[in-house]
Parts: C-alpha cells; sequence; structure tokens
C-alpha cells in the first residue's frame, strides 16, 4: 500500500510544480522519485502501511512486477522528455503516466476484484486521453476514440464477469474467489464470470482475435504514447490476466487450456503474418507485440510454475520494446514519418543509436546471447515440459518467421543507401535509454538468474 500512496503522492506533486511555476523540474524530479521508489521497493524498505490487507495484498509477485512498472515508467517519462520540452501541459502529461502507474501497481497486487478493476480503469483512461493527446493530428483523435470505443466495450465484459462472481459467491475479496474456484458446489455463474472476465482480458492483452484495434492505435498515437502502451500497459494487462487466471482457475479444466492454446497458436501466427506485410515501423512493431503476447500466453497453461518465466519474458520484451522505441523517436522526428527507409543507412549516420535498433530487434527475435531468447527457451522448455510439444514447435516456427521482418530493419540499417533529406531528432535522451535497455538486455542475457531469482 506505500508503494501505491507513493505514487499517487509523485503524481500529486506535478500538477503543484505546474501551480508554483516549477514547470522546468517537473520531469528530473518525477524521474529522480520514481528511481528512488524502485529501489526502495525491490529491498523491501518502504514503511509498512496496515489496515489495507483486505484491498491490497504485496506478495513477491506484485512487489517483483510492481517494481519493473516503476522502473518502465521512469525510462518512459525520461524518453518522452524531448517532445515535452516546449509544452506547457508537460505537468498533466507527465501526471497522467504517474497515474496509470499507480492503475499498474493496483492490478498486481490487488487483494479484492474490486480494485483490480479500479486499477484497469484508472489505466485505461489515462491511455485513452494519451492516445488522442496530439489534438491537431487526425490519426490521433482516431487513435484516441477507437481505443475509448474499444475499450471502453473490452471493460464492460469485464464488469459483468465480475457482477457474475459476486452473483455466485456474494463476495468480491481474493481467498473467498480462489475457494469457490476449487469447490465442486460453485454455482454455474461463477463459470461465465470467469468466461467474460478472460474475454475482456484478452482484449487487453491485444491477444486474436481481439487485436484488431491494436495496429491502428499504435500507429495513430503519438510515438512515445505507442511505446507506453507496447511496454508497460502490455506488460501490466500480461501480468494481471496471469494473478486473475491463478485465482479463478486453481483447477484449470482441460476445455479452458484447450481455448488459451488455440488462441495462442492464432495469436502467434496472426502477428507474425500481418507483420511481413508492413512498410511502417511502428505497425511492424504493433504485430510484432501481438506475436509476443502468443508467447506470453502460453504461461498461462501452468500458472503455478510459470511466474518466473513470465517475468523474465515481460523484462525482457519490454526493455527491448524500450530500445526500440528510442530508435524509433530518434528517426522519425515528425510523427508520419515511420516507414522503414527513413531508416536505411543508419549504421552510417548514427553507429549508436543502428547498434541499439539491432540488438532491440534482435532480442525481440530470439537469437542468443540477448535476453529475449531465454525469455523464449524458459517459456519453450515449460510447455514442452507439461506435454505441447506441437505448441512448442509452432512457437518455433514463428519465431523463425519474426526473423524475417526483424532483419529488414537491420539491412535498411546497414546496407541500403542513407536517406539525407531525414532530418534525425538528436537529443541526449533517446540515446540514454537506449545505452541503458541495450546493457540491460546483456546483461540479463549473460546473467538469466538475476532476474529468475527475483521470484
Amino acid at each position: 500500500m506505500s508503494t501505491l500512496i507513493a505514487i499517487v503522492g509523485i503524481g500529486i506533486l506535478c500538477l503543484l510544480f505546474e501551480i508554483f511555476n516549477l514547470r522546468k523540474i517537473i520531469i528530473p524530479v518525477t524521474i529522480v522519485a520514481l528511481l528512488a521508489l524502485f529501489g526502495l521497493n525491490l529491498t523491501d524498505n518502504l514503511p509498512v502501511i496496515t489496515g489495507y490487507e483486505s484491498m491490497i495484498f504485496v506478495d513477491d509477485f506484485g512487489k517483483v512486477f510492481s517494481s519493473l512498472f516503476i522502473l518502465l515508467t521512469g525510462m518512459l517519462i525520461l524518453l518522452s522528455a524531448p517532445s515535452y520540452a516546449k509544452s506547457s501541459k508537460v505537468s498533466d502529461f507527465i501526471s497522467i503516466k504517474v497515474f496509470i502507474l499507480s492503475g499498474a501497481v493496483a492490478m498486481v497486487t490487488f487483494n479484492n476484484i474490486s480494485m483490480f478493476f479500479l486499477g484497469i480503469e484508472v489505466l485505461s483512461i489515462g491511455l485513452y486521453v494519451l492516445a488522442g493527446s496530439d489534438r491537431l493530428n487526425v490519426k490521433s483523435n482516431e487513435a484516441g476514440m477507437k481505443y475509448f470505443l474499444m475499450g471502453s466495450f473490452a471493460s464492460g465484459i469485464l464488469l459483468f464477469g465480475i457482477a457474475m462472481l459476486y452473483g455466485a459467491t456474494g463476495a468480491f475479496d481474493v481467498p473467498t474467489l480462489k475457494e469457490a474456484s476449487m469447490s465442486a458446489t460453485t454455482e454455474y455463474w461463477f463459470y461465465i464470470g470467469v468466461i467474460m472476465i478472460t474475454i475482456g482480458m484478452l482484449f487487453k492483452v491485444a491477444a486474436t482475435p481481439m487485436h484488431f484495434w491494436a495496429p491502428d492505435v499504435y500507429e495513430g498515437s503519438p510515438t512515445q504514447i505507442t511505446a507506453l502502451m507496447s511496454t508497460l500497459a502490455k506488460v501490466t494487462a500480461m501480468a494481471a490476466f496471469f494473478k486473475l487466471v491463478g485465482i479463478l482457475n486453481t483447477y484449470m479444466y482441460d476445455e479452458y487450456k484447450q481455448v488459451i492454446v488455440v488462441v495462442t497458436i492464432a495469436t502467434m501466427f496472426f502477428g507474425n503474418v500481418m507483420a511481413l506485410r508492413q512498410r511502417k515501423l511502428k505497425r511492424i512493431l504493433a504485430y510484432s507485440g501481438i506475436s509476443h503476447t502468443g508467447f506470453m500466453l502460453m504461461t498461462l497453461l501452468n500458472v503455478e510454475n510459470s511466474q518466473n518465466n513470465l517475468l523474465f519474458y515481460t523484462v525482457s520484451y519490454a526493455i527491448a520494446g524500450l530500445a526500440a522505441f528510442s530508435v524509433v523517436l530518434f528517426v522519425t522526428k515528425k510523427e508520419d514519418n515511420c516507414k522503414i527507409e527513413n531508416f536505411n543507412g543508419l549504421g552510417k549516420r548514427s553507429p549508436i543509436m543502428a547498434f541499439i535498433m539491432t540488438v532491440a530487434t534482435l532480442s525481440m527475435a530470439g537469437i542468443p546471447i540477448l535476453a529475449g531468447f531465454f525469455g523464449k527457451f524458459f517459456i519453450l522448455s515449460q510447455i514442452i515440459t507439461d506435454g505441447y510439444i506441437g505448441l512448442a514447435i509452432f512457437a518455433i516456427i514463428n519465431s523463425m518467421i519474426a526473423i524475417y521482418y526483424y532483419f529488414k530493419v537491420i539491412i535498411a540499417m546497414y546496407l541500403k543507401e542513407e536517406s539525407e533529406d531525414n532530418v534525425l531528432a538528436n537529443h541526449s535522451e533517446y540515446y540514454i535509454v537506449g545505452i541503458v535497455a541495450t546493457v540491460l538486455l546483456l546483461i540479463i542475457g549473460i546473467f538469466p538468474d538475476s532476474v529468475l531469482n527475483l521470484l
């Protein structure tokens, strides 16, 4: 609870700085505060606040994922600093991102299903606003409206499912719901609620066939907001989905597992095949994110033994996403200038940023010795152990397909003639985030136990 209160306090502090005309220090103070909170939260040095255990319960899963979200938010705010340098609304944008973080933390530390819904709505509403924040851009307006309509529809399904759970158990608290999932006398309303919550969460993680909003929203949103959706929002939704499945499906039925397998296969295949056809990097990363969702969904087939695998995969995927988007922002000074052709010759014009993009794409593709390789390796090892040999073979084939569109970017950077008319956004913040993310990908790849042992 102390972590949640500290995050909300940082968000309120951003708004107070605006009142006292301290606009210039909002971003650096927020980043420093989040980094300090990251260290304190990960090392259990925050003061313990009691009396809220019925709503918030922080176990190792919640603590580690909350720390990951805090770190990602700090890096995302630094990544967005050049975009807000001359904005008079910097306090609004930064505070919204911090409040989104509070929703993310609530989604992985809830001990009451109403707290989970509150968290997902805080996160979602902030994303709706940020997606349409470029008011003079028609694509941004479209992205905000589309995301709002589709997200609200999914939230309605989630809420209906929660109502079904309450109708079957008469309670919202997690221990009662978990006990009901193990009982043979639980009313069938409970299982209808589980199905509806699953459908709602499949939308939130952009799994096929509920993925259709993601490419258009990713492309139309400002690039720094797309980075937030692709990293923080996606891994938050996946971690919350994993926790919900552990609570509501203690004894998972074979029929439910079969549905997860089918959705996983469809998500990986559709994401990779559609990415092959794209010429804009933001859309490639959108469909790539969908295919990565398929890998993360495989952890739901064995929630008891897959916490470490999910954590490692989300860490490697999110950090690689940050590295990739730091280069996208560096190259695409204009929002509409996101074609792969604009990365031509980047290896000569900016060798450092080209190397960062190379490491990020190779990690996403699952090339040794980077973190992304071990993320896929651990998940595949788990599902093979659980007997899903066919699913593992399909996942490996899809990883091979993904290499093609990732290498399109690498080939453009090193083997194509450079595009002189493309003006680069040469800001130090992009270098800092990109270099830090690249170093982390290498360190985690060389020392995977440093992440695996956190849970």
